[in-house]
């Protein structure tokens, strides 16, 4: 039975789900025609939204794994400034900030002139899903340059040997993974406002710090998960495999990319709402991007 259906029957009126003035005598019997569109509403939102909390457990292992690395690195800048290793996941920050002017003033405008039209939070979020696997891609090859660096000096059972190679490396793929941030995350937050009812508009941002929240809580049992099936993150990183650990994240982020695409084609956009407030609020929206 389709699901649709099947949450229409919460509006059933049944005997004794109603008092004789009309009112509601059993609310976890019977629900408003409101309550169950609105549930529609999020179900129909759950395989797009699921699709991207892989995306927040890549990010959060590719943070925790950049300090690790950056405690092995050179991070000195001058002969007086060291940059603490736990700052380096700044520049993912700054990245995103960055790129987030750069779309609303410049990127997206260009987008709309080029393509005849505003682009669709879909299509944002996909493009944000890919820039997150380069991301992890660029996280492995710079890896690679500091495991050849630590082979080369025979350094891999020194576990405090700091590598000769500066900590900067890591600003890169921390940047592009900033980037894909500033497309995906933003996008969904419009995506649940224009497809949610009125009275579910707040709901949206909950929805992404909700996925943000568990994306990063499942972090943590993923790396313990590949502790304890290969030998890729062993206690001394010298000596550590974690490139494969970032291609690894490339290759699931690039599975997570075909369940997202799959999940978007069969996605249908509810009608435009018949609200004034809602048509204006479209209109102002295509101003802004075009």
């Amino acid at each position: 039975m389709h699901v649709s259906r099947f949450l229409n029957r919460a509006a059933w009126i049944c005997h004794g789900n109603t008092r004789a003035d009309g009112s509601i005598a059993s609310p976890w019997s019977l629900c408003t025609v409101r309550q169950v569109e609105d549930l529609k509403a999020i179900v129909r939102v759950l395989p797009l939204w699921s699709a991207s909390i892989f995306l927040s457990v890549s990010i959060g292992i590719q943070l925790s794994l950049s300090v690790l690395q950056a405690l092995t690195m050179d991070r000195s800048l001058g002969p007086h400034f060291s940059i603490p290793a736990g700052s380096m996941v700044v520049s993912s920050l700054a990245a995103t900030t960055v790129s987030l002017f750069l779309l609303d003033r410049l990127l997206l405008p260009l987008w709309c002139r080029l393509a005849g039209g505003p682009s669709t939070p879909l299509q944002r979020i996909g493009l944000g899903q890919v820039v997150n696997a380069a991301g992890m891609a660029a996280s492995a090859l710079v890896e690679r340059r500091r495991a050849a660096v630590v082979h080369a000096h025979h350094a891999e059972g020194q576990p405090g040997w700091v590598v000769p190679m500066t900590a900067l490396w890591l600003v890169l793929p921390l940047a592009v993974t900033g980037v894909g941030e500033a497309l995906h995350f933003p996008s969904e937050v419009a995506l649940y406002y224009q497809e949610f009812p009125l009275s579910l508009r707040s709901t949206a941002t909950g929805m992404v710090a909700l996925l943000i929240a568990l994306g990063f809580y499942l972090s943590t049992a993923v790396v313990d998960l590949v502790r304890r099936a290969t030998g890729w993150l062993p206690d001394n990183i010298n000596g550590s495999k974690m490139e494969n650990v970032y291609w690894l994240l490339t290759a699931l982020t690039m599975v997570n990319y075909v369940y997202y695409v799959t999940c978007a084609m069969l996605y249908k956009y509810r009608s435009a709402p018949k609200e004034a407030d809602g048509d204006a609020a479209n209109e102002g929206d295509s101003k802004i991007l075009c």
